[in-house]
């Protein structure tokens, strides 16, 4: 498969190219700068593995939740490249990104994502990470709240750590980690350093493909999640 992956929802800009297994990527951190990189990056990494634009099976993007203008840039940029050379596109969440990159870096296991959202809020998600299955089970679905008001059944598990799951914590929200803590008292380490990556967003992509979820470039959206009100939904 020859796939596409391009990541501008916070400050880094990157972007990532797998090619039958081999993989590539290229970042650089450009906070409000990502629209003067990312197609000189996307040129670049293309050139160094000799094929073209066309000859890609789709393209991935960062559909958000982050940064307003960074998820545009995502969105369009991908739009943009697919209705030139008539490629379907793949949206991946942006908290389940930063998971599988979370997972790619420290393990598998089950890992909360929080990412600061500003106006005192926070996106959160919850992802298991299997060493034995190719994707993710996803916990907690993508959503919006205050850092001290977590879904309630959701925060019991994290005090509970039920079936045995070891809950670690990863994201920018590590500044609201002393209210997370108070609710959810079982978990772990909190890697604060780690966000999302083009590179961590190939596999979830690869696996979407393979179910299926591709969209036509002129039905790409991107998630915003604020001044929606969205359920967290426990599996």
């Amino acid at each position: 498969m020859k796939l596409l992956a391009i990541e501008t929802a916070t400050d880094t800009c990157s972007i990532a190219l797998q090619l039958d297994g081999r993989r590539s990527a290229l970042t650089e951190h450009l906070p409000r700068r990502q629209t003067e990189r990312v197609l000189p990056m996307v040129d670049e990494i293309l050139n160094q593995a000799g094929i073209a634009l066309s000859s890609l099976d789709a393209i991935a993007f960062s559909q958000g939740p982050g940064a307003f203008t960074g998820v545009r840039v995502a969105v369009s940029i991908a739009q943009g490249l697919a209705f030139a050379v008539d490629v379907p596109l793949i949206g991946i969440s942006t908290l389940a990104c930063t998971a599988q990159a979370a997972a790619m870096t420290h393990g598998p296991g089950a890992w909360f994502v929080a990412q600061d959202a500003r106006m005192a809020e926070v996106y959160i998600a919850g992802y298991n990470f299997s060493e034995t299955e190719s994707e993710p089970e996803c916990l907690l679905n993508d959503m919006l709240c205050a850092p001290d008001a977590l879904p309630a059944e959701f925060a019991a598990s994290l005090s509970g750590a039920p079936a045995g799951l070891n809950w670690r914590g990863v994201g920018s929200g590590e500044m609201y980690l002393e209210q997370i803590r108070q609710q959810c008292s079982a978990l772990g380490e909190w890697i604060g350093d780690i966000g999302p990556s083009a590179e961590a967003m190939l596999p979830l992509a690869v696996s979407a493909w393979s179910r299926g979820e591709v969209v036509a470039a002129e039905l790409a959206q991107p998630v915003y999640l604020r001044n929606q009100v969205v359920q967290g939904a426990i599996r």
